[in-house]
């Protein structure tokens, strides 16, 4: 007899599970760097895709609009990060949207934030994002690099422009960024 809604160990899957053994979800391989400004390549002029986030107030959900700036491209995307005892490798689920379905998503309470990535080199044969924020983060830049492979993900140098990894440092998860004000930004740079 067959139980539908049952795992092969004949119990229900849950979240902890997927985010301890992804089975519906993939795992998103990244690490992120405070980047300094003024060693960073000069982006002016270089294509850039403009984030703008909603972080679904009192979950780990996103609801995310992304314009080409070349194109005028648009693409809607609603996702879920888990957490994960390895915060290089979190097993991510993402679903793209129409129109009607982001409207419907946007109408819920939510923590907003902007901001432009742009591509660039890493010299090491690889791309790497650079997420310059808008409003009231203005200023702030992380990159970012997203490999598929664990160890060639951890083996990468990071650029001369990167001033101190935060790929373990929860405060710069966007989740907790869109919560900001500029001065407990400040400050927490400040200390850095």
């Amino acid at each position: 007899m067959i139980v539908s809604g049952l795992g092969a160990a004949g119990r229900m899957r849950t979240a902890a599970d997927e985010a301890v053994s992804p089975k519906y979800s993939a795992v998103e391989r990244e690490r992120r760097f405070l980047v300094d400004s003024v060693l960073r390549p000069d982006l002016s002029g270089f294509p850039h895709v403009l984030i703008e986030d909603r972080y679904l107030v009192g979950t780990r959900m996103r609801l995310r609009r992304m314009t080409d700036s070349v194109t005028g491209e648009v693409a809607l995307k609603f996702a879920k990060k888990y957490e994960s005892a390895d915060p290089l490798a979190r097993p991510m689920s993402n679903f793209y949207l129409d129109e009607a379905e982001y409207a419907a998503l946007a109408s819920l309470p939510a923590q907003l934030l902007s901001k432009r990535r742009h591509a660039v080199s890493t010299g090491q044969g690889g791309v790497i994002s650079i997420d310059r924020f808008l409003g009231s983060l203005d200023g702030l830049e992380l990159a970012e690099i997203d490999l598929p492979d664990d160890a060639a993900l951890r083996a990468i140098v990071p650029p001369s422009w990167a001033q101190r990894e935060v790929s373990h440092d929860p405060f710069f998860q966007g989740g907790n960024l869109a919560t900001l004000d500029p001065a407990t930004l400040q400050a927490r740079l400040a200390a850095a």
